[in-house]
């Protein structure tokens, strides 16, 4: 018995790092089986999976509250989690990049919801960023591919209901009056949310509505609600990649000339670079916006929603 377990554990091991990933058939609910497993891999997807779900289903989430999905290194415990599973969401637009050997490997059956399907990503371009490199190898594990960072515009995120409601309709035939009508009510939220932010933004004069970042996370929302992107302490979509000295002094130049009072880092942000950067040019930095995962139920940010809120909040509160 002990060999046999040392034996499945290696085998879940070598499957998180090994092979493509392929598609998988897509299992429907019969009337009389358990409730589908349904996982999402990030947290804010699991709570806006969740909200078309209702009551029906639970959606549980992959990555634990906190972590950065860029740089996430799956555990055997993980691919488990992922073969139980009859219905996986993903974001889609190569943030998981990771995931596709686990998906090779895994074994079963379970639909796949890409939530991000439909939407055209941002490319990596100087167009639209004061400050961007000339050169756009940054070593960026998304070269190629784009911005996946959709979710940062809640209109965007409409897109990502729609894909995530037909999907539980495949999977759950029985249940899809229920995801479109709950569909139906968080993308009445979602609306609610994009005026809200847009009513706060309102708040920031024109000429102050400047972004600095850690990295290069919030385009849409700045496309969304008139932000001009001045540049990114690590010049890529991702969190992986390494800014060159040259790419710190121009940054530094580019926030001294435009003006820029703040820089804005994401929790589990390393803030030395900023501190550097803040001492070079007397900007300041605001730590603890919620891009990647949301908070427990008694943080700043326990779902979607809130967590864009309190984005908005300190952003608005540090440019006003």
């Amino acid at each position: 018995m002990k060999n046999s377990v040392t034996i499945t554990f290696c085998l879940l091991l070598l499957s998180a790092f090994a092979g493509a990933c392929q598609a998988t058939p897509s299992p429907t609910l019969q009337a009389g089986e358990p409730a589908l497993r349904v996982l999402a891999v990030e947290s804010f997807l699991a709570d806006i999976a969740q909200n078309v779900a209702g009551d029906r289903l639970a959606v549980g989430e992959l990555l634990p509250l906190g972590l950065d999905p860029h740089a996430f290194m799956p555990t055997p415990k993980d691919v488990v989690r992922v073969a139980d599973s009859n219905v996986l969401i993903v974001n889609g637009a190569g943030l998981e990049k990771w995931l596709a050997n686990i998906l090779e490997n895994a074994g079963g059956q379970r639909l796949v919801i890409e939530a991000s399907a439909g939407l055209t990503p941002k490319q990596r371009s100087a167009e639209g960023i004061v400050c961007a490199p000339p050169s756009q190898d940054s070593g960026d594990e998304h070269t190629g591919e784009g911005d996946p960072h959709f979710w940062l515009d809640p209109v965007l995120v409409v897109h990502y209901v729609e894909n995530i409601r037909d999907g539980l309709s495949q999977a759950d035939p029985q249940g899809k009056e229920d995801y479109a009508g709950n569909a139906e009510v968080y993308i009445s939220r979602l609306e609610e949310l994009d005026s809200w932010i847009a009513n706060q933004v309102a708040q920031i004069p024109p000429e102050r509505r400047l972004l600095v970042t850690n990295h290069e996370s919030l385009g849409y929302f700045a496309d969304r609600y008139g932000f001009k992107l001045i540049g990114a302490i690590l010049p890529s979509f991702s969190t992986g990649a390494s800014p060159s000295a040259g790419d710190l002094a121009r940054l530094a130049d580019c926030i001294s000339s435009s003006g820029a009072p703040v820089i804005f880092l994401e929790t589990g942000a390393n803030p030395q670079l900023a501190d550097q950067l803040a001492q070079e040019t007397g900007i300041r930095v605001v730590t603890e916006l919620y891009s990647h995962s949301i908070t427990p139920p008694s943080g700043n940010a326990p779902d979607y929603i809130a967590m864009m809120k309190y984005n908005t909040r300190a952003i608005v509160d540090a440019l006003k």
